[in-house]
C-alpha cells in the first residue's frame, strides 16, 4: 500500500513536471513576438523552474516521511501479519459449468432455487453488528488471529466516518472534540451527527445518481441528472425505505426534468430490454443481461428468463415533450395499439406485449413472452396494463421471497463502508456465485428486511462492526485471506470536489437547476470535477486509478490555484499565514485541515526546513500545501 501511494505521488510529480516543461518550451517559441517581455519571460521560466524542483523535494520529502510512519506503525504486528494464501477467493467465482447444465434441464427447479429471506426478530443496530462480528469470525476463523489488523486510531476513524457518511472532511474542532472526549460511546455518537446531517442525503444521492447515470445508454439521458439527485437526496434524509424507494422507481412517470425516479428508464431511453437489465442490476444485483441472446455463460439463467423479465416493459414509453423552454422527455403509458413496427426486428415500437427474437431470422416476430420475475417464477398473464405489470413487479422483487433484493443493498453497502464486498464486483451476485462468508451476508440480509428496509439502520449496523473499525491495509491478492482489515477506498468526484473547496475556503457551488438545459448544468465547476475525476461505483475498485487528466486539472484549475495562494487572506492559506506567526502552528494546521491529523515530527521537521530554505514564506507554505493536497493518503479515505 506504502509502496502504491509512493509510486502515485511520483507519477503525478512527474506529470506536473512534463506540463511545466511543456509550458516553458510554449513560452519559449513565442519569444519572438514578444520581445519587449524577454527578460520579463526569461525570469519567469527561471522562477517556475525553481519552484517546480522545490516542489518536487518537498512531495518526495513529506511522503518518505509518511511512508517511515506508516512503517513505524505496522511493526508492531508485523510478524504477525503475514497472510497466506488460503483456498477462498473475495473475488465471485462461477458454478462448474457442468453444475449449471443440470440446473438448467427444469426451469422450475431453477426458479425453486432461488431462497428466500430467512424470518428474524428484529434488533437493534449494536446487537446486529456484534452477531455479524461472531459470524464472521466463525467463517473466516483468521479474524480472531493477531493476523487482523487491529482497532484503528480516533483520528483515523472521524475521518473515514465523515467521509463515508456525509462525504466531507471532519473540521479540525470536531477532530480537537473527538479526540478529548474520553466516552466510550463517542464513535457512535459521532455517527449519529453526521446521520442528521443534509449531507448525508447528498453524499448518497449522489452515489447512487452515478450508480444509474454511468450506465446510460444515451446522452441525452443527462436530463434526469439534476431531478435525480434532488429526488435521492431527499429520500435519504428522510430515511425512506428502501424496497418504497425501489418500487418508485419501477413504477415512475412523468417529466424527467420534475420526477428524479424516472431515472433508470430515461437512461436507458425507454428501450425494454435495456431497462429490464438495469432494474436486475440495480435492485438484485444479478446481470441477467448476459442472457438476453442466449443462455447464461456462467449462471443458470436462460435466454427465456431474461425475455420473461422484460416482458414487464413493452408498454413503457419515453417520448420527447413539447414545452417551452429547454428540451425534456416524459414517462408514461403506452396501453393503446402501436401505430407502426420496427422492420429490424419485427418489435413494435411501444409495442403492447414483449417477443423474443428469432435469432435464426431477426424479420420474424418472435416469440411472445409472459411476464414472469425469474427469481421466484411468479408469473402474470399477458393483455396486463403497463402500471399493473411494472407493480406487480415492483412488488414481486422487493419482497422477502426474493432474497436478492435485501442481499443486494447489504453486499453493496458493505462494500463502500468496508472495502470489499462479499461478492465482487457489488453488481454481480447470484446463485451461481460464490460469497465471501455467506452466513453473515444472509443474516444481515435478514435483518435489514426485519428492520423493514431501513437504510440508515443497515448503515448504523455496519460501522459499529468490528470490519468496519479495523485499520485499512492495501487491497489484498484473490487469494489472500478476506476481511481482515478495512480497504482504503479514493475519493469519489463529489467527495474530492467537496473537500477540496471546502478545504481551501471556496464558495460551494450552486446545486444543478432541474430547468436549465443538460450542457448548462455540464458546465458548473463540480460537473467539470467530476468529469476528470468520476468513476462508476459499481466498477471494481481496483480498476480505479488516477490519470493524467486528473493531475492536469489540479495544477490548471483557477480556483484550485487561487484558493492556495497564501497572499490572499480571504483563503485558507492567506488567512493563516496573515493570523498566525508561528510557521510550526501553521504546518500543523495544514495537516489537520488536509489529513484530519497531526503531522509526525519528521513530517513537520521537513515541511518547516522547507519554508525556511525558499525566499518567501507564501511560496513555501503554498507548496507544502500543494503536496498535502496531491498525496495518496488526501485522496484517499482510509
Amino acid at each position: 500500500m506504502l509502496a502504491k501511494r509512493f509510486l502515485s505521488v511520483v507519477g503525478f510529480v512527474a506529470a506536473f513536471a512534463a506540463v511545466v516543461l511543456l509550458t516553458v518550451a510554449i513560452d519559449a517559441a513565442d519569444k519572438p513576438r514578444r520581445a519587449n517581455k524577454k527578460a520579463a519571460a526569461k525570469a519567469s521560466a527561471k522562477e517556475t523552474a525553481r519552484r517546480v524542483a522545490r516542489a518536487k523535494a518537498v512531495v518526495r520529502k513529506l511522503n518518505m516521511a509518511a511512508m517511515k510512519a506508516q512503517a513505524t506503525a505496522a511493526a508492531k504486528s508485523a510478524d504477525n501479519t503475514t497472510e497466506k494464501p488460503v483456498a477462498r477467493r473475495a473475488a465471485t467465482k462461477a458454478t462448474p459449468v457442468a453444475a449449471i447444465a443440470a440446473t438448467r434441464r427444469d426451469s422450475t427447479a431453477s426458479r425453486a432455487a432461488q431462497p428466500s429471506l430467512r424470518t428474524l426478530p428484529a434488533v437493534q443496530p449494536a446487537a446486529a453488528a456484534a452477531e455479524a462480528d461472531r459470524l464472521l469470525a466463525t467463517e473466516i476463523p483468521e479474524i480472531a488471529s493477531p493476523s487482523a489488523a487491529p482497532r484503528t486510531s480516533d483520528e483515523v476513524y472521524l475521518r473515514r466516518v465523515s467521509l463515508d457518511v456525509a462525504g466531507r472532511l471532519p473540521t479540525p474542532d470536531e477532530i480537537t472534540s473527538f479526540k478529548s472526549d474520553p466516552s466510550s460511546e463517542k464513535r457512535a455518537a459521532a455517527f449519529e451527527r453526521l446521520l442528521a446531517e443534509p449531507a448525508y442525503g447528498e453524499n448518497w444521492g449522489r452515489y447512487w445518481r452515478d450508480v444509474i447515470m454511468y450506465r446510460r445508454s444515451d446522452e441525452r439521458a443527462r436530463v434526469v441528472g439534476p431531478a435525480l439527485e434532488e429526488y435521492l437526496t431527499a429520500e435519504f434524509n428522510k430515511n425512506t425505505p428502501w424496497d418504497e424507494i425501489a418500487r418508485a422507481f419501477i413504477t415512475a412517470t412523468g417529466d424527467v426534468r420534475e420526477n428524479g425516479n424516472t431515472a433508470i428508464f430515461m437512461a436507458q431511453m425507454g428501450e425494454t430490454a435495456d431497462i429490464a437489465a438495469e432494474v436486475s442490476r440495480v435492485f438484485t444485483g444479478i446481470q441477467i443481461q448476459c442472457a438476453q441472446c442466449h443462455d447464461h455463460p456462467t449462471d443458470r439463467w436462460q435466454r427465456t428468463q431474461f425475455h420473461e423479465l422484460a416482458a414487464f416493459f413493452p408498454r413503457l414509453a419515453v417520448r420527447p415533450k413539447r414545452m417551452d423552454g429547454p428540451r425534456s422527455f416524459e414517462v408514461s403509458s403506452a396501453d393503446a395499439a402501436p401505430r407502426f413496427r420496427r422492420p429490424n426486428n419485427g418489435q413494435a415500437r411501444g409495442s403492447q406485449e414483449h417477443y423474443m427474437p428469432d435469432l435464426d431470422d431477426p424479420a420474424a416476430r418472435g416469440t411472445l413472452m409472459q411476464p414472469v420475475f425469474f427469481v421466484t417464477g411468479e408469473q402474470l398473464s399477458t393483455g396486463a396494463a403497463d402500471m399493473e405489470r411494472r407493480e406487480t413487479l415492483a412488488k414481486w422483487m422487493t419482497s422477502p421471497e426474493n432474497a436478492w433484493f435485501a442481499k443486494a443493498l447489504v453486499n453493496r453497502l458493505w462494500s463502500e463502508l468496508v472495502g470489499e464486498g462479499f461478492y465482487e464486483p457489488v453488481d454481480d451476485i447470484g446463485p451461481d456465485r460464490e460469497a465471501t462468508a455467506p452466513k453473515t451476508l444472509d443474516y444481515l440480509a435478514a435483518q435489514f428486511a426485519a428492520n423493514k428496509h431501513d437504510v440508515k439502520w443497515l448503515m448504523r449496523t455496519i460501522a459499529a462492526t468490528a470490519a468496519y473499525q479495523r485499520e485499512s491495509r492495501s487491497r489484498r491478492g484473490p487469494e489472500a485471506t478476506p476481511m481482515l482489515a478495512n480497504v482504503a477506498q479514493r475519493l469519489r468526484a463529489d467527495q474530492l470536489y467537496t473537500a477540496v473547496t471546502s478545504l481551501l475556503g471556496a464558495p460551494p457551488a450552486a446545486r444543478p437547476r432541474r430547468g436549465a438545459g443538460p450542457q448548462a448544468n455540464l458546465r458548473t465547476p463540480r460537473a467539470l470535477f467530476d468529469t476528470v475525476f468520476g468513476y462508476d461505483p459499481s466498477a471494481p475498485r481496483d480498476e480505479v486509478a488516477g490519470a493524467i487528466p486528473q493531475a492536469l486539472t489540479v495544477m490548471n484549475s483557477p480556483q484550485l490555484a487561487a484558493g492556495m495562494k497564501g497572499d490572499r487572506p480571504r483563503m485558507l492559506l492567506g488567512k493563516l499565514l496573515a493570523d498566525q506567526t508561528d510557521d510550526k502552528a501553521v504546518a500543523a494546521e495544514l495537516y489537520l485541515r488536509t489529513l484530519s491529523r497531526e503531522p509526525t515530527a519528521n513530517e513537520l521537521e521537513i515541511s518547516l526546513s522547507y519554508v525556511k530554505q525558499g525566499g518567501s514564506r507564501d511560496e513555501g507554505f503554498e507548496d507544502v500545501l500543494w503536496a498535502l493536497l496531491n498525496s495518496a493518503e488526501f485522496m484517499h479515505r482510509r
